[in-house]
């Protein structure tokens, strides 16, 4: 109960170590996620649209890749800016940036699958009436992606919220530097060891209100959307 009474002063009491830590993991998955819907929603798109040899395995695969566990993820991004590896000599590795890689990384998959689901479910409605229309698959797209961009702003939280709560891959390519790389998960992780129970159980009430929020928000904009298009 001691603990829990320090860790809601910092709450209440605006902590700036705190502040600090929720404003770099808010702004590590914001731009994870953002990144990531620039490929990921016209690439799950196109691949409710077009059809292509292969399209069904690919389909499976990135299903799969939902699942991906994030230390794999974290390994591979590693490799990847490591001094050794192919973007050592950009020097991303253990900074903000190669984190928002790794989380962006993570979430691709997800996206790509729930972007495909919602354009493919949208394109058996408007199929006939696009086609009729004369639209190319590049208009076809553009168009269904506006249609469903309710639906499509549910999954980007749905992909942030798996961001923000990811803890292995940011730790192996960011080292949880203080000030610098270290976002909620991994101060939770480090203080809890550390014996700090007040600022690990801060950040820990800080995250699940964060994840609630976000569930409720998506919820409450998936059932508007129902009721106002159908």
């Amino acid at each position: 109960m001691d603990a829990l009474n320090a860790a809601l002063g910092l709450v209440v009491g605006g902590d700036a170590r705190l502040l600090g830590i929720i404003a770099l993991s808010l702004r590590v998955s914001l731009s994870a996620v953002l990144l990531a819907s620039l490929f990921a929603l016209p690439f799950g798109a196109l691949m409710a649209v077009r059809r292509f040899p292969g399209r069904r395995s690919l389909t499976v695969i990135i299903n799969g890749f939902m699942g991906l566990p994030a230390v794999v993820v974290g390994l591979l991004v590693y490799l990847l800016l490591s001094r050794a590896g192919p973007l050592g000599p950009l020097g991303l590795l253990f900074t903000p940036t190669a984190m928002v890689i790794a989380q962006a990384m993570l979430v691709t998959p997800l996206l790509v699958a729930l972007t495909r689901q919602i354009i493919a479910d949208a394109w058996r409605e408007y199929e006939e009436l696009l086609h009729s229309l004369g639209a190319s698959a590049f208009q076809a797209t553009a168009t269904l992606l506006w249609d469903a961009r309710y639906s499509l702003f549910t999954v980007l939280l749905a992909g942030f919220g798996r961001a923000i709560a990811e803890v292995g891959a940011v730790m192996i390519v960011g080292g949880n530097i203080d000030g610098v790389t270290r976002v909620m998960t991994t101060a939770i992780a480090l203080e809890t060891t550390k014996g700090d129970l007040p600022l690990a159980m801060a950040l820990g009430v800080i995250l699940v209100a964060l994840v609630l929020i976000i569930n409720a928000f998506t919820f409450v904009t998936s059932s508007w959307a129902q009721r106002r298009f159908g």
